[in-house]
């Protein structure tokens, strides 16, 4: 029988007793299969990836318009996971979507025990014009920004039925992200780690100074924006987690 967890959130590996579980949330254009090697690799630590509507095994459902929406069903889902200790890892607009499912999940009583913000760093936010809504660009513009950001194939990016396949929803990724309005004064209790390439021209900004009252540990690491397609992040992930189950359960 398939639930509410299995259809949003998709167990990479299953760990038997682990000491905490990492729901993972893509990238702008992304899909749970980006995080489909990571179970094998973090020790103690269950990993599920964030399946969002209209792409992959929810290519047929409308995608997400509203992120704060997107943000309270994944915390409805990941509701069934906590038994165990949860930390949320999200990627460039991941990032924010972790924020918001973190928020979600305080106001049903369940505190995470870490975001690890990737593609992000600890920023002003960009100049109010840049949050309007860009324009439709046309599939080639779409697909050069796509390669200069990296994480993608350009041989794959070249193909027309993987742009027609795709191109779809990372546009409505766009504009959900740039429709998403930050709100002054709304914090989380949880600890932020910043996880951002030394190179990375592209990171998502946002001030987790002062969303967070848990404080804020950054970390740069060698690499662009798509740092973690061929360098993972495990190790700080792995010493950023509790070591044990029951550490820092939520409350």
């Amino acid at each position: 029988m398939t639930t509410e967890t299995d259809i949003w959130l998709h167990r990479t590996i299953a760990v038997p007793d682990p000491a905490v579980r990492l729901i993972c949330f893509p990238h702008a254009g992304g899909a749970a299969s980006f995080f489909r090697d990571w179970g094998g690799r973090l020790h103690g630590i269950e990993v599920y990836a964030v399946r969002y509507p209209g792409r992959g095994e929810r290519i047929a459902e409308p995608v997400p318009t509203d992120l704060r929406q997107l943000a309270a069903s994944v915390a409805d889902a990941a509701m069934a996971l906590t038994d165990r200790p949860l930390a949320l890892f999200g990627h460039s607009m991941g990032a924010p979507i972790a924020f918001e499912t973190a928020l979600a999940l305080e106001a049903r009583g369940i505190d995470p025990v870490r975001i690890l913000a990737s593609g992000s760093r600890d920023a002003p936010y960009p100049p109010a014009e840049d949050w309007q809504s860009p324009p439709d660009e046309d599939d080639a513009t779409v697909v050069e920004q796509l390669l200069t950001l990296g994480g993608t194939d350009p041989e794959l990016a070249a193909d027309p039925e993987f742009q027609e396949l795709v191109l779809p929803y990372i546009r409505a990724d766009g504009r959900m992200f740039h429709a998403y309005q930050p709100r002054p004064g709304r914090a989380v209790r949880c600890p932020v780690t910043t996880i951002t390439g030394d190179v990375d021209a592209d990171a998502d900004c946002r001030p987790w100074s002062e969303l967070t009252r848990g404080g804020v540990r950054e970390q740069v690491v060698p690499g662009g924006h798509f740092y973690l397609v061929d360098n993972p992040p495990y190790a700080l992930i792995q010493e950023s987690l509790p070591a044990r189950a029951g550490e820092g359960i939520a409350r």
